[in-house]
């Protein structure tokens, strides 16, 4: 597993140990702290996004056919054999949530930041594993230095 894979995956956990952290406050204290509020609405963002990311370094290490969309990283990751198909659903919808948090910031319902933190933060665990199991038995092939020959009969 490469570094970079290792880090983000890393950074995923720390950011969902802090959003269970968070899931145990109120959506009234959701409501009333701003600060609070920011706070997890934004690591809830970051968690999505690292995830979204270490998809895509997956499937650029495989070199599987590129997404163009969110929904389609999550797609290819299922087709592939990395996610099974329950969390590969979950996950689409948290893509979806993750476009709210980014873009529809005005009009988030807390109700459902405070369902998503006490609902689905196992599936950010689920994920990882996921991932880190996938790359352990499968490792990406290394790329052949293009300094080497490739030695033919003659």
């Amino acid at each position: 597993m490469s570094s970079e894979i290792a880090d983000r995956l890393e950074r995923l956990r720390d950011y969902v140990t802090t959003l269970r952290g968070y899931s145990k406050r109120t959506v009234v204290e959701l409501r009333r702290d701003t600060t609070l509020r920011g706070a997890t609405e934004r690591y809830l963002e970051l968690a999505i996004q690292s995830s979204l990311d270490l998809g895509e370094m997956v499937i650029s290490v495989n070199r599987w056919r590129k997404p163009t969309t969110y929904r389609e990283i999550i797609e290819i990751l299922a087709e592939n054999g990395v996610l099974d198909e329950k969390l590969a659903d979950r996950f689409v919808r948290a893509a979806g949530f993750r476009n709210v948090l980014v873009h529809m910031y005005a009009d988030i319902d807390l109700t459902k930041v405070h369902e998503f933190l006490n609902n689905n933060l196992g599936d950010f665990d689920e994920y990882t594993k996921a991932i880190s199991s996938y790359l352990l038995s499968n490792p990406p092939k290394k790329k052949r230095d293009s300094s080497q020959k490739i030695k033919t009969k003659p």
